[in-house]
């Protein structure tokens, strides 16, 4: 009985730590816009109107930012997940199912309304 519930409970760990990993693993690194990438390296913007980033968090542009909400799932060979987006100026976040596709080293973010950023190189360590 005792190995039955250590067996348990070690499978309900594994099923929680494979979520949580699915969530951070959106992405594996940095990619964006020379604007982006600097802000990557350096956390300041330069005040560019033209901005991009995408990292396992979310997405941020120069006038928006979309984090990422719950898991990932891969739809033939993009990603799709969902985002709460923040509009410069909105008063409310905005919820949106993005997808984010491979695109020659890098990633294309889609919207559903076919609003598409990118694409978005792997920014420089």
């Amino acid at each position: 009985m005792r190995a039955r519930r250590f067996l348990l409970s070690v499978a309900v760990g594994l099923a929680l730590c494979g979520q949580a990993s699915a969530a951070a693993d959106i992405v594996d690194g940095s990619y964006g816009n020379k604007e982006g990438c600097l802000y990557s390296e350096t956390g300041e913007s330069s005040g560019a109107d033209v901005f991009f980033l995408l990292n396992k968090e979310g997405v941020t542009t120069a006038a928006s930012y979309c984090e990422f909400k719950g898991e990932a799932r891969k739809v033939g060979g993009a990603t799709v997940v969902m985002a709460e987006c923040n509009d410069e100026g909105a008063e409310e976040p905005a919820s949106f199912e993005l997808t984010l596709t491979p695109d020659d080293g890098g990633y294309t973010v889609s919207f559903p309304d076919g609003t598409r950023w990118g694409p978005l190189a792997r920014c420089k360590k």
